[in-house]
């Protein structure tokens, strides 16, 4: 088995990715293949990301994208409540998935800074 699949962050993306799938189902047309599809796509990137930052050297960049990616992630979460799509239990959900992966980044990435 590799060795990204024992890592904390690997995990907790992975999860989160597995959640944005299931819940995106429901969605209704016009935003399941508008931003459902983007919010799945930038959930992929950012676990490519964290792929490639723990086969990297220097991992900066990548984990920046990551973060990036955590981000717009937490912005179409914000838009999907507001348009009605997610119910506050489940944004309230995801929210904590998105939150525990963005402080492992940061952390990730402070570390190796050093």
């Amino acid at each position: 088995m590799a060795t990204y699949d024992n890592l904390p962050i690997y995990k907790a993306s992975y999860e989160l990715l597995v959640d944005i799938f299931k819940f995106t189902q429901n969605f209704s047309r016009e935003f399941k293949f508008t931003l459902g599809e983007r919010l799945k796509n930038e959930t992929i990137d950012m676990i490519t990301h964290i792929y490639r930052a723990n086969t990297e050297r220097e991992k900066f960049d990548t984990l920046q994208k990551a973060r990036e990616n955590i981000e717009i992630i937490r912005l179409y979460m914000r838009l999907l409540k507001d348009l009605n799509q997610v119910g506050l239990k489940k944004f309230v959900d995801i929210n904590e998935r998105i939150e525990n992966v963005s402080k492992q980044l940061t952390g990730w990435q402070k570390h190796s800074k050093l």
